[in-house]
């Protein structure tokens, strides 16, 4: 097969790698791509936001299989495009990707197909909206409606924080995706992210994973868009795995088809596990990252017929094997981060990633030929291991060989996890 994949993440990079190893792959290109992801596919100066060079693209090169990786192209309708000239795609309709393109439109599909979630309101102006936070009381979530590159979420602990973060909203912080807020009640338990492919009509649950969002240890300061993660995720149990399934995967399925957008990709669930059960936090419709580096590490099966089951509408005829080893993954991000950061600072050098251990680019480029860091999440490195504990101290044995000044990183990834394995307080 001649296979293109979209997007220049950790996320695409791990796509890629494990994309790679498909002996049914004959070519292979990737657009934008990074340093890393040339490692296994041949880079593709394409703007990726210009539709119809994809399509050209595609057609010149004879492609049989596009996989979209990032959620904007997919919000964009890119996925459209192609498919209007006969190709096979992995990732849904820009209809279809709303899910995760508007926060409003997700939580009126809970509404409407009683999915368990956390009660809201939808506002486009800043009075209503702080009216109803000051009705409501503290904590609260705020959140952008569009796509703010996972930014657009406050998590208020007080009145003033929460009235703060509709100003931002509305006053342009987040562009055109602040333009409407929701608000919704503050959810208290444990977060985990679930992956599940789904065709339209079928589903196939793949891996849980957590992640660590805020910068700082303990899990502590700003929210960042992951500064690490691990999989499986302890607090999903096989009992709370059927009852995502049942209760939030399967209506939505239902739901999505109903209104006249059956979902085809994959659906990544932000849960809180409650003291009630899971509630969705929220949907997009990508694989996670940094999650998605912590689960092509433990899939045992071959990723393409995977996805391309997703896209023919067979995915009833496969299945993903797993291995049972936990892998983990710790963000190396440019210093400032979230914040502003210096670009172009020179990674002097990667070590060498034995079994079960690799360095995803995140957010690298060449620059004179030399390895550099473009953007502010920069290496996911990752390892295996037989406990959790286990892989985070190969995942931090492999960082501590970078050499990479601006870098900087949370050395507590995997504390929940370790935890549970150890019974003691690792914070």
């Amino acid at each position: 097969m001649k296979v293109l994949l979209i997007g220049s993440g950790g996320r695409e990079h791990a796509l890629a790698w494990k994309l790679a190893q498909s002996p049914l792959m004959t070519e292979f290109y990737a657009a934008p791509g990074n340093p890393g992801i040339g490692e296994h596919a041949v880079l593709v100066p394409i703007n990726i936001e210009d539709h119809e060079a994809v399509a050209a693209f595609c057609k010149d090169k004879a492609i049989d299989f596009v996989v979209v990786g990032p959620e904007a192209p997919l919000v964009a309708g890119l996925a459209d495009r192609l498919r209007a000239d006969g190709l096979t795609v992995f990732g849904p309709s820009a209809a279809a990707a709303q899910l995760e393109g508007s926060k409003g439109f997700t939580k009126d599909i809970c509404a409407r197909y009683g999915i368990p979630t956390g009660a809201y309101q939808r506002f486009n102006n800043a009075p209503k909206a702080k009216a109803y936070i000051r009705d409501q009381g503290a904590p609260i979530v705020v959140k952008a409606d569009g796509l703010a590159a996972g930014k657009g979420v406050t998590v208020a602990m007080t009145l003033d924080e929460a009235l703060a973060a509709v100003d931002d909203c509305f006053e342009g912080a987040f562009g055109a995706a602040g333009a409407e807020v929701v608000v919704e009640a503050y959810l208290d338990g444990e977060e985990a992210s679930f992956f599940c492919l789904c065709d339209g009509r079928n589903a196939l649950p793949l891996a849980t994973a957590q992640d660590h969002k805020r910068v700082g240890e303990g899990d502590t300061g700003v929210n960042t868009g992951g500064m690490g993660a691990y999989s499986p995720a302890p607090v999903m149990t096989a009992e709370m795995v059927e009852r995502t399934m049942k209760e939030i995967i399967e209506p939505t399925i239902r739901g999505m088809a109903e209104s006249g957008h059956p979902f085809s990709g994959v659906f990544f669930a932000g849960l809180m596990i409650t003291s009630k059960g899971p509630e969705l936090i929220e949907y997009n419709v990508r694989f996670g990252d940094p999650e998605c580096q912590v689960m092509m590490m433990r899939l045992k099966s071959d990723l393409l017929p995977l996805l391309l089951a997703t896209a023919n509408g067979t995915l009833d005829q496969v299945r993903a094997e797993w291995s049972d080893d936990p892998a983990l993954t710790v963000v190396m991000a440019s210093k400032g981060y979230p914040a502003a950061y210096e670009k172009n600072t020179p990674i002097l050098s990667l070590p060498e990633a034995g079994e079960g251990e690799k360095v995803f680019h995140a957010g690298t480029g060449l620059k004179d030929g030399a390895l550099v860091a473009t953007g502010g999440r920069v290496l996911n490195v990752t390892a295996s291991g037989g406990t959790v504990a286990e892989a985070k101290d190969r995942a931090y044995a492999l960082l501590d060989r970078v050499r990479w000044e601006n870098g900087f990183c949370r050395r507590d990834i995997g504390w929940r996890a370790i935890e549970r394995e150890t019974g003691a307080d690792t914070v």
